[in-house]
């Protein structure tokens, strides 16, 4: 595992509340964005304006989806620009997600992750059974609601993912998931470098 003795690393409970925040404002930014384009005239493709002139809630949400992962993006993209400098040169995807699942979840999370598994074609899944973001999240309804709620607070740390691999020489679509509170899967994608 890497240690840096000169690292300052971040308060975890900082990182809670950054993430907590993260979404509202996420979702205030496009909110904001829309009104602008929408009043602006012809600035937005018809196909996301709704009748009444506001943004449909399928492309708001997808709006909120690409700011939140790329704000995660390029935090991955920094982490292993600082964290893997000292280190040789992978050889291959699997070497890649190992460091993920060791090194750099660890720095984040300070655990590793419980699971990685692979069918050695590209195609990755992370489980993480007690996700630190998703440890103290509940609704007033439970279960399924919460499980839904719980979906955005997960794209940050795909774009964190998504960021590292890219960095580190492996472009790759990574998709989260959970089931259940406070589990999440992580699903990558590695595309072919040909």
């Amino acid at each position: 595992m890497y240690t840096d003795p000169h690292a300052i690393y971040l308060n975890l409970s900082c990182l809670d509340f950054l993430l907590v925040e993260l979404i509202p404002m996420s979702e205030r930014v496009v909110e904001v964005i829309g009104e602008r384009k929408t009043s602006n005239g012809n600035a937005m493709p018809a196909i996301l304006i709704e009748k009444d002139g506001r943004i449909g809630e399928e492309e708001r949400r997808g709006a909120v989806f690409k700011h939140v992962e790329g704000l995660g993006y390029r935090v991955g993209q920094g982490l292993v620009e600082r964290f893997s400098q000292d280190r040789p040169r992978f050889t291959d995807v699997l070497d890649v997600m190992k460091f993920i699942c060791k090194d750099l979840w660890h720095l984040i999370f300070r655990k590793q992750i419980d699971n990685l598994k692979t069918n050695h074609r590209g195609v990755y899944v992370l489980t993480d059974n007690s996700f630190r973001l998703l440890m103290r999240m509940s609704t007033e309804v439970g279960g399924l609601d919460t499980v839904t709620r719980a979906q955005p607070y997960l794209w940050f740390p795909c774009g964190v993912l998504r960021g590292a691999l890219a960095n580190l020489g492996v472009q790759a679509t990574v998709v989260a998931e959970t089931t259940a509170i406070p589990v999440a899967v992580f699903h990558i994608q590695a595309l072919r470098q040909d």
